[in-house]
């Protein structure tokens, strides 16, 4: 599987960003897909998940209320649109691919690149 992830930028804070995780080659090969990010010195930490076959979707609490994970199975591509940004959510992005929604990295088998999302004060 591989992910493509896009959509990263540059907004000052309150704005919002719609980030995008392209999925190919063996797409039935896992059945999660999620969201995490890593910030300047920090560990990285899973924002938020959702199933291909399941439209429950999962959050961590800082982004609960402000995030929104989606897919688009006909396309294999998986969303995650960001109201009211802060600061604080300045972080490389991640999507990664795996059989379960977890909460840590190492439950998931394949990673795209990254994307940068920096919120200015």
């Amino acid at each position: 599987v591989q992910l493509q992830a896009s959509g990263g930028g540059l907004v000052h804070t309150g704005g919002s960003l719609r980030l995008s995780c392209a999925a190919s080659g063996r797409t039935d090969a896992t059945d999660a897909m999620a969201w995490f990010r890593q910030g300047p010195g920090k560990e990285r930490e899973f924002v938020a998940g959702i199933k291909w076959n399941n439209p429950v979707t999962y959050y961590a609490n800082f982004a609960a209320g402000r995030f929104s994970i989606s897919r688009d199975n006909a396309k294999n591509t998986v969303y995650l649109v960001m109201n009211s940004l802060k600061p604080e959510d300045t972080a490389v992005y991640y999507c990664a691919s795996g059989d379960l929604v977890r909460s840590t990295p190492s439950s998931y088998s394949y990673w795209g690149q990254g994307t940068q999302v920096t919120v200015s004060s």
